[in-house]
């Protein structure tokens, strides 16, 4: 699938459904996941540890740097590792963490939009046949990052790059949405299995 193909259609506007991803349709943190998967498999990450709780007491204690810039830091682990392999096995034991409810709703045209990396995600959405997918662009062997990460504001300003259509049934766990929750026509909260109206 060609996840780089703008989407626009003429003369009408075109009505999609969007979904985050992590704590939205997947139970969890996939990007968390995958770190602790290839901890155990790989035990020379730890070398990259102390780096990784530097840049997160920097950016959530201290208010200092990016999020982007964290997050490559935790990346570094992706230099020890075999990427292809890894991310095929790990797909195989947690492909059961995406949601029952989302799998009854699905639609052909969905939306996934995440701040996970798009190498991760990529795969399990071409197995579920999602056909749409926006998420943070990190290069799988190094760990940096090409552009900032898909959070927040950015993931209005990816969407509206990427589509010429509106939402209309948006679905995400974290009020920090709240941007895309805001041009959404039917936005909705996730908490686990419940589905509330966005307040």
């Amino acid at each position: 699938m060609d996840y780089n193909v703008t989407y626009k259609c003429d003369g009408w506007l075109m009505k999609m459904n969007v979904y985050d991803f992590d704590n939205t349709i997947y139970k969890g943190d996939s990007t968390a996941d995958f770190y602790l998967f290839c901890f155990r498999k790989h035990l020379s990450i730890i070398k990259f540890l102390p780096s990784l709780i530097k840049a997160t007491l920097k950016f959530y204690l201290f208010k200092r740097g990016s999020k982007t810039d964290m997050k490559q830091v935790m990346y570094r682990f992706l230099t020890k590792i075999n990427p292809e392999r890894d991310i095929a096995e790990f797909w195989k034991s947690h492909r059961k963490n995406i949601k029952q409810w989302y799998l009854n709703q699905q639609k052909d045209d969905d939306i996934i939009i995440s701040a996970s990396p798009e190498f991760l995600l990529k795969p399990i959405c071409e197995t579920l046949n999602i056909k749409h997918l926006i998420a943070s662009n990190v290069d799988v062997n190094t760990g940096k990052y090409t552009g900032v990460n898909c959070h927040g504001e950015e993931k209005v300003r990816l969407f509206r790059e990427k589509f010429d259509v509106e939402i209309d049934e948006f679905y995400s766990d974290s009020k920090s949405d709240t941007p895309l929750a805001k041009i959404s026509k039917k936005p909705f909260l996730v908490k686990g299995n419940t589905i509330l109206p966005w307040e």
